[in-house]
């Protein structure tokens, strides 16, 4: 299957930690980080999800908010560090490239956002993710 989505990162699940209706999934990524995922409790039976359970991590690049260092007090789990690779630039709208340990990722945010984070290649970065904003995927 073909998809839209720009951010599919391998890992493995270290960790499913169960809830009544949504279920919390740890991810060892491929690269080293740590990802959280809050999915429905039935999509981890529906997937098979346990411990050692290979999975690709799907982020669309809406979801993938930047900042120029780790993020202290906030309730977002999944900060990864990188590096900007490229920055394409509209009007409106902006997309960066980052490459992380592993993999790369990329970001659409506002121009006016990536103008004043002074994102240009070779910045330091940091991915803010959601962790209600990541899908997991089985082969």
């Amino acid at each position: 299957m073909t998809l839209s989505i720009r951010n599919q990162l391998p890992g493995t699940v270290t960790t499913v930690t169960p809830g009544e209706a949504m279920a919390t999934v740890r991810i060892r990524l491929d690269g080293g980080q740590d990802l959280t995922a809050a999915i429905t409790a039935e999509s981890v039976a529906e997937l098979g999800l346990t411990q050692g359970s290979s999975v690709r991590a799907l982020v669309k690049s809406t979801e993938v908010s930047l900042a120029t260092a780790l993020v202290q007090s906030v309730s977002i789990r999944n900060q990864l560090p990188g590096t900007v690779t490229a920055v394409a630039t509209g009007a409106a709208m902006a997309t960066v490239k980052i490459a992380v340990e592993g993999g790369v990722l990329t970001s659409a945010i506002t121009a006016d956002a990536a103008t004043e984070l002074a994102l240009v290649a070779g910045a330091p970065v940091v991915a803010l993710i959601k962790s209600t904003e990541v899908s997991l995927a089985t082969a």
